[in-house]
């Protein structure tokens, strides 16, 4: 187990970068999650009571922030920019080192309002929350750079929705993350001409995020584009939505965080969308990489107020081809084969890319029958292209352990569609049954080891 080591470095940046709250008191404190291996890791040996005195009643850490804090940012939502929103439902709680010395923030969601909440009631509900564990652990065994959910608890409240059956369950949830630095924080000071400001944000990215004090801004902007990058690759081939990938929903370290109506696509389908409310499909399955790009241009602008634009402009058309390499990167990983030479993983993700997109089999189901480089022997990879693939596969060497669990034995791959999402959520609705969402997390944890042998 790692050694506790507070760090609260936002205190640096001065307070025209937060505003300092305090959390709602809720009258009921019921776990639901609490994440104890990612305790592990930041070095909190926690006891129940513990638990709830800093996560349901947000009681200071040993030597951290001795008041929450409401960050300042504003974004593009669906392209429109709004100069109104900032944490909402939300603050930074502590900030901390893990094992590696990363310096790691624990922020939370629905734990009272702030100066930014608007109309809004600063609540979340408890389904809000539930769909959050279930996205972090799948995305995270799946091997997409997410934040992870630190801790769930009910609070007793009914709450009050236009989009969910009401009145509701209410919750507080606490994330682990690396950093709450968004392009929307960047935004923020570029809408105000905050020329000292962007070089104060600069500066604390290198410092406290990168461990490159000093660096500039032009090297930040290419940190963050080669993040990015690799977080939208990683989405397509977990087969993943966000949802709504707003500049203030970037997070520039390249973590993927904040999940309201995320989905999984079923299939390799490039118009699956995931927000009702996403009637152009901006933030399809397949626009994914190009709704990122288009913050990363908006990020450009920012830091074009402290920085020469002429090489970030150029960095910016280079990131497609960041991505298409982080693509292949990313498939050839989640087949759990070796990396070859370059124009041997480019044939071989091509094939693959076409097997996923006739929509034959689901994206789970592919990847979990062609682990390993098995050729799978059922009919319905029999016809165009997936002999192709085969062809491709000849050769082939897997990642030492790469299917040996016996997971990949199973008669099915673990999921997180909509269904099962619904039902988890219906059997905790209907008769408080907690144990088909125990369970879930029970098998994305098993398909996490799975996917991630010790000796590989």
């Amino acid at each position: 187990m790692s050694i506790y080591r507070a760090d609260p470095a936002i205190l640096k940046l001065g307070d025209r970068f937060y505003d300092p709250v305090r959390p709602a008191q809720f009258p009921v404190a019921i776990a639901r999650f609490v994440n104890r291996r990612a305790a592990q890791g930041v070095g909190l040996n926690l006891d129940s009571e513990g638990w709830e005195r800093h996560f349901h009643r947000f009681e200071p850490l040993p030597g951290n922030l001795e008041q929450p804090l409401a960050l300042r940012y504003h974004g593009h939502q669906f392209r429109n920019y709004n100069p109104e929103i900032g944490d909402g439902r939300g603050f930074l709680f502590a900030q901390l080192r893990d094992e590696r010395g990363r310096l790691l923030d624990l922020g939370t969601k629905g734990s009272g309002q702030t100066p930014y909440s608007r109309f809004g009631d600063g609540r979340l509900t408890l389904k809000g929350g539930i769909r959050e564990v279930l996205a972090t652990e799948m995305l995270e065994a799946l091997g997409v750079n997410t934040s992870k959910t630190f801790a769930l608890f009910e609070t007793g409240e009914s709450l009050q929705r236009n989009d969910e059956p009401s009145p509701t369950r209410s919750a507080v949830l606490t994330r682990l993350s690396h950093g709450h630095i968004r392009i929307g924080t960047f935004q923020r000071l570029a809408f105000y001409d905050d020329r000292e400001g962007l070089h104060a944000l600069a500066d604390y990215c290198h410092r406290f995020l990168f461990d490159q004090p000093g660096a500039g801004a032009e090297r930040l902007f290419e940190i963050v584009l080669s993040g990015t990058a690799g977080l939208a690759a990683s989405y397509l081939v977990a087969g993943f939505v966000h949802g709504v990938l707003n500049s203030d929903n970037i997070n520039i370290t390249g973590e993927s965080f904040d999940y309201g109506p995320w989905r999984f696509t079923p299939h390799w389908d490039e118009s699956f969308v995931a927000a009702y409310f996403d009637h152009a499909g901006l933030y399809a399955f397949g626009v994914q990489p190009e709704a990122i790009h288009w913050n990363l241009a908006q990020l450009a602008g920012c830091l074009s107020l402290i920085a020469d634009r002429e090489p970030m402009e150029q960095a910016l058309n280079g990131w497609p081809g960041l991505f298409q390499d982080a693509l292949v990167e990313a498939l050839i990983k989640r087949l759990g084969l070796r990396p070859a030479d370059k124009e041997s993983d480019l044939n071989l993700a091509g094939a693959m890319l076409a097997a996923l997109r006739t929509r034959t089999a689901t994206i789970d189901r592919f990847f979990f029958d062609w682990r390993g480089g098995r050729i799978p022997e059922g009919e319905v990879y029999q016809a165009f292209p997936f002999p192709s693939l085969a062809r491709q596969l000849e050769g082939r060497a897997a990642l030492p352990g790469a299917i040996d669990h016996p997971y990949w034995s199973d008669p099915e791959p673990c999921s997180m569609h909509i269904d099962e999402v619904e039902a988890i959520w219906s059997a905790i609705a209907e008769r408080d049954d907690w144990s088909p969402f125990e369970a879930k997390i029970m098998a994305i944890r098993r398909m996490a080891d799975a996917m991630t042998p010790p000796c590989a």
